[in-house]
């Protein structure tokens, strides 16, 4: 049987197709969100909370429940708890994380979730992303020993090792990307007001 091909012009509009989900990511669904929030910018108002308790020493302990976004209150689908205690060298019992342990956490995964979204909006693979990311902190000033000494860190060094299917330049990118829309970077190098009340006091 011979078959022949007949040549047809399809003069109909045709709706690009979606990109299909990479990295893990919802790519649909983020692009969806983003032109959602871009509509309606008040649905980009969120307020994340934590409850800590002092359990004893050092150790404290913080729950995530809940948040308020895009337009009402939502719950995790668990109550998150994070351990914070210091180390027997300073004077804790190593129960968890120090507080500034977890500070350099929020960035590292900050960034990553980052390049992982922008990475799948690009239609770029991601095989593995890793990050070393360390912090340096002269405790004369939590300590009172100094008031010439800053209490947090002094420096904080974040180093990728990205695995992707896309040239070096284009991973580049990505990491400046990620940098540029982090949440966390922008509090840890911006700073951001902090008020402190006391009830009933």
């Amino acid at each position: 049987m011979t078959m022949t091909a007949e040549t047809t012009t399809d003069t109909r509009p045709h709706k690009k197709a979606p990109p299909a989900p990479l990295n893990g990511v919802n790519t649909p669904m983020l692009l969806t969100t983003i032109n959602a929030v871009a509509a309606q910018p008040e649905l980009a108002k969120f307020v994340f909370r934590a409850d800590s308790a002092w359990l004893q020493g050092t150790h404290t302990r913080s729950t995530m429940a809940g948040f308020y976004g895009a337009g009402g209150e939502h719950k995790h689908i668990g109550r998150y708890t994070a351990d914070s205690d210091h180390p027997a060298v300073l004077c804790g019992a190593d129960r968890g994380p120090t507080p500034v342990e977890y500070v350099l956490h929020a960035l590292a995964t900050c960034l990553m979730a980052g390049m992982a979204n922008i990475a799948a909006a690009r239609g770029i693979k991601l095989n593995s992303v890793n990050v070393a990311i360390e912090g340096d902190i002269d405790l004369r000033g939590i300590l009172g020993i100094s008031d010439k000494v800053r209490n947090g860190y002094e420096n904080i060094r974040v180093t990728f090792d990205v695995d992707a299917d896309a040239p070096p330049e284009k991973i580049r990118d990505l990491v400046a990307q990620s940098r540029d829309r982090s949440a966390v970077f922008d509090v840890v190098t911006r700073g951001v007001p902090v008020t402190i009340t006391t009830k009933g006091a």
